[in-house]
Order: C-alpha cells, then sequence, then structure tokens
C-alpha cells in the first residue's frame, strides 16, 4: 500500500539556499496528500542536478541563489524535461521579473510572503499545466497596465479582439496546447493557428509569455 501510494504522488524538488525557508515548505508540501518532496536543492546547479536524478513534476525554485539563479535554472531545467513545471518563489512584484520567469519556463510566480497561502494551489495548477501567480502580482500588474493605458492616452487593444481571439487568449493562457484548443472549439489546428496568429497581431505581442503576461494584466486568468 505505502508504495502503491509513493507511486501515485506528485514528485517535487524544492531550490532555496535558506535551510529554514526549504523545511517550512517541505513540511508545508509533505502535509498534502498525493505530494512528496523527492529532492532538496541549495543553488541552482544542485537543483539542475536533482531534476536529472528524479525527474520531478514540479519545481519550487527560489530566485536568488548562488553558483546559478533560479531563473536560468529553471530554464535548463525545462529545456531537458519539458514536462517539469516550475514555480518561480520571488520577493519580486515587478512585471520584468515574472516575464524572466515565464521565458524561461516557469508556470508559476509566488511571492514569498504569500508561499504558505498559495503554494499548494500554485503545484497543483501547474502540475495541471495551466499558469499560477500570487493574487497580488496579479492585482500589480492590472493596476500597473490599466495606469500605463491611461498615461498614455491610447486604447486598449482587448477591444480590437473577436470573441473567438479572446477565448483563444484564455485558453492559451492557461496552457492548453493548439491540439487541445482546436478539440474544445471544434476547430482544425490550422484554424486555431490562424486565430493565435491574428490575436498577437492585434495586441502586439510576440511570445506566449507576454501572451500569459498580458491575460495576467487584463484579469482574463488570475
Amino acid at each position: 500500500m505505502v508504495s502503491e501510494n509513493r507511486m501515485k504522488s506528485l514528485r517535487i524538488v524544492l531550490a532555496d539556499d535558506h535551510t529554514v525557508m526549504r523545511g517550512g515548505l517541505r513540511l508545508l508540501l509533505e502535509r498534502e496528500p498525493g505530494f512528496g518532496v523527492v529532492g532538496e536543492a541549495s543553488n541552482g546547479r544542485e537543483a539542475i542536478q536533482l531534476a536529472e536524478e528524479h525527474s520531478p513534476d514540479v519545481v519550487v525554485m527560489d530566485v536568488a541563489m548562488p553558483t546559478l539563479n533560479g531563473i536560468e535554472a529553471a530554464a535548463r531545467i525545462v529545456t531537458a524535461r519539458p514536462r517539469a513545471a516550475i514555480v518561480i518563489l520571488s520577493m519580486h512584484s515587478d512585471e520584468s521579473y515574472v516575464l524572466r520567469a515565464l521565458k524561461a519556463g516557469a508556470r508559476g510566480y509566488l511571492l514569498k510572503d504569500s508561499a504558505e497561502a498559495d503554494l499548494i494551489q500554485a503545484v497543483r495548477a501547474v502540475s495541471d499545466g495551466k499558469a499560477f501567480f500570487s493574487p497580488a502580482i496579479g492585482k500589480l500588474l492590472v493596476e500597473d497596465y490599466v495606469r500605463q493605458i491611461r498615461q498614455r492616452g491610447v486604447e486598449d487593444s482587448y477591444e480590437l479582439l473577436t470573441p473567438r481571439e479572446r477565448e483563444l487568449l484564455q485558453l492559451l493562457a492557461e496552457g492548453q496546447t493548439t491540439k487541445e484548443i482546436a478539440a474544445a472549439l471544434n476547430l482544425s489546428p490550422h484554424t486555431v493557428d490562424t486565430h493565435r496568429g491574428n490575436l498577437m497581431q492585434k495586441l502586439n505581442l510576440h511570445s506566449i509569455p507576454e501572451l500569459i503576461l498580458y491575460a495576467v494584466r487584463k484579469g482574463v486568468i488570475s
């Protein structure tokens, strides 16, 4: 029975250079049924090594670590193991850090002071292929976007999207693939790709990480 439960558990690697922080996160995660921490790293290079050894489902990674920072380590892990979902832990709430994390392949971005409240939900979300952000991150991005629109005196590009493109924006931001979206909307993959190209052009976006960030700003996903 024990071995069967272990087989079904979500395999997690923790990476943080503060031993006390790692210990607290481990206790939090392992209280959750079906969660198992299979390794702990104190720097980015150790995190990469543990990911190679244990093939985790999720890696919870601090940004600021010695020898190799969390964002660089995340990029290397995702390149080697695309199925590994990364949750970045950070003290930084500004957009540049969030975008860097997304471009590195992270699916979740948590502020450290909200980790206790949001980590379980974040791990579950990213393991299902969805994005997750600390509520405070979403709120700040929305407020910043509204402020920029007002300061520049420009129209919100979101209003240019068709209902189908808005639907597609949400599905893409939630991490669904072209094939999954095509099946959900009863469209061909080619049609999905055409709609995606149109909405990216209208919103002046150049990558899926930028699209996810835009969707958070607009409150399309949280």
